[in-house]
């Protein structure tokens, strides 16, 4: 699992992860997120998951505990190109209903 931060402009940090989001990847991915939660200087985060191809409970905490800390900070954060097994563990534990999902349409 890989993980690159893309600066879109000055308000919005792009998180792309290469790889599955379980365990092992959720492992390598937090000194990454708690490193964007301490970063003040962009307002928004998107988590883009092109490249996830499956996300287990690991990864939905890892997702969930980045959420829940940006908020706090009055920070945002969506979730983009999530599709397949990714996207329908979403919709079945209705992350959808506190983080916006797939809310760029290009």
């Amino acid at each position: 699992m890989e993980l690159r931060k893309i600066e879109t402009n000055q308000n919005i940090l792009t998180l792309v992860i290469d790889g599955n989001l379980d365990a092992a990847g959720s492992r390598s991915a937090q000194p990454h997120l708690d490193e964007i939660i301490a970063d003040p200087s962009h307002a928004e985060i998107e988590i883009d998951l092109t490249h996830v191809g499956f996300l287990d409970s690991s990864g939905i905490g890892a997702i969930v505990y980045l959420y829940k800390r940006l908020v706090e900070r009055q920070r945002n954060m969506r979730i983009e190109n999530a599709t397949g097994q990714p996207l329908e563990i979403i919709n079945l534990l209705r992350i959808n209903q506190a983080i916006p999902v797939n809310s760029q349409k290009h």
